[in-house]
């Protein structure tokens, strides 16, 4: 009998971490895991299972372009499709009037084939090869430029063409409190100064500046949005006339309700790594930390799991911050007469996707520790950080309480280092095969971004959840 997560799953007692960081889930995910429709899924689809839903995208772009409204300020929003592969979002995002910024060919290509006009697809790929430019240029969409040599290749590209380039610069390297924003993208805001008169004798259009900061510092934004006025000022003198700012993305969301949570879990891993209390991690792990003479050093290699404030707050004390001349930012765009765009994508993903994997065994390694073994691998939830510092949710395959039990989450991929979680995640009612593990919230990136077909395992497929009413179908990106 397959049970249900009501009282067991939804209120994470059936499965949390040594430290617990408890998920927000939203309300179509609670749903799905009340109706036990979780293991057919699985078992129709394979594991692991990813799980979206566009509606939360909804709310997410919502609450941005009312902080810009309030303002009277215009915003042109750009889906980060790199965040997550799923045509369903470029659906939403052309439903909801924004457009999708694009990092390779086929992303042009799925956005200009759901119907986005032209003018709602740009183009910001870290590495751009001739034949995106080709498309870029014949397909009218906007390339952000990145350098010297990318600049030349689209202007003889567009010679060939016999079309005008339509771009906009991206900068970087921007002076914040006496410190050089370090970065690998864009063209430095102060020994490129001079690419404003350069441009005017090359087939391009200049239709704004670009830049993208890593982090979610918004002090650091506000000095690249100056920098940023200052340099469309100067196009504008130079004879162009550029119509945008592009901040980028990286607006901050938070994964979890509880900062106490938060803080507890790094007190209790700091106290961990310097022996002070048992591991929490496996093989105490330190996510990034070290320890010298007794202390502990550096920063966490993680994502900010918790985070205020988030999206539209943080948006809000941007655009209200100092510009110039007595201006806030909103102020000092709206008086240029300029549009101010953005591209979110885990912010406009938050809330929208889970991923599902089903149990395959459990063990105990040479030290004593369980280990619970996934159908799936660590690249299908996973980004750049060292570990998914969320609780996930146990659905188990029947109500039939087993003896309790503490481990470490492991993948399919034949590698030591092979942990889905870091973290030692204790199952008081037992875990067992052929029950599911959730991870909630996965849409923004750890889906997709670094998924990979290692040992010819297959992806994971995804289907699109809309209502209770109407059954789940493949999003059409497996189709």
């Amino acid at each position: 009998m397959i049970t249900t997560a009501t009282d067991q799953a939804i209120n994470h007692s059936n499965c949390f971490a040594e430290s617990k960081l408890t998920a927000r889930l939203e309300q179509w995910m609670r749903d799905l895991l009340d109706d036990g429709a979780l293991h057919q899924l699985v078992e129709t689809h394979g594991s692991p299972l990813n799980v979206v839903s566009t509606g939360p995208m909804a709310r997410n772009i919502d609450e941005l372009m009312e902080v810009a409204s309030a303002r009277s300020l215009d915003l042109q929003i750009f889906f980060a499709r790199k965040s997550n592969k799923c045509l369903s979002f470029i659906q939403q995002a052309f439903d909801r009037g924004i457009g999708v910024d694009t990092a390779s060919e086929n992303e042009v290509i799925q956005s200009l084939e759901i119907g986005m006009p032209a003018e709602r697809v740009i183009c910001t790929a870290a590495v751009k090869s001739a034949a995106l430019i080709d498309r870029c240029i014949r397909e009218n969409v906007l390339v952000v430029v990145d350098n010297h040599d990318e600049l030349q290749v689209i202007c003889e590209r567009a010679i060939a063409a016999g079309k005008t380039a339509s771009i906009a610069i991206r900068l970087g390297g921007f002076l914040h409190e006496g410190q050089k924003l370090v970065t690998r993208f864009g063209f430095d805001v102060d020994r490129d100064a001079d690419l404003a008169i350069q441009l005017g004798d090359l087939l391009v259009k200049v239709e704004g500046v670009h830049f993208h900061l890593d982090g979610y510092d918004a002090s650091q934004r506000i000095t690249a949005i100056r920098d940023s006025i200052a340099w469309l000022d100067r196009l504008r003198a130079n004879g162009h006339q550029p119509s945008f700012l592009d901040m980028g993305g990286g607006f901050p969301m938070s994964y979890l309700d509880d900062a106490q949570q938060w803080n507890e879990f790094w007190a209790e891993l700091r106290q961990a790594i310097l022996g002070k209390r048992d591991p929490i991690t496996y093989r105490n792990h330190s996510l990034g930390l070290t320890t010298v003479n007794g202390e502990v050093h550096g920063s966490p290699n993680s994502y900010p799991y918790f985070q205020e404030p988030s999206r539209a707050p943080w948006f809000a004390s941007i655009l209200d911050a100092s510009c110039d001349a007595g201006n806030t930012v909103a102020e000092a765009l709206s008086s240029r007469g300029l549009q101010l765009r953005c591209e979110p994508g885990r912010s406009l993903m938050d809330g929208c996707g889970m991923t599902v994997a089903q149990v395959e065994f459990r063990k105990q390694n040479a030290e004593g520790d369980w280990l619970i073994g996934l159908s799936m691998n660590r690249t299908q939830c996973r980004t750049s950080s060292d570990d998914f510092l969320v609780d996930p949710i146990l659905v188990s395959k029947d109500n039939d309480p087993k003896a309790a039990m503490t481990g470490f989450l492991v993948g399919a991929y034949c590698t030591e280092s092979e942990l889905l979680s870091l973290r030692r995640l204790h199952f008081p009612n037992g875990i067992q095969r052929g029950d599911l593990v959730v991870f909630p919230n996965t849409a923004g990136y750890l889906m997709h971004f670094l998924e990979s077909r290692s040992h010819q395992l297959p992806l994971a497929r995804n289907v699109v959840f809309e209502s209770r009413e109407i059954a789940l179908q493949l999003d059409p990106i497996d189709r």
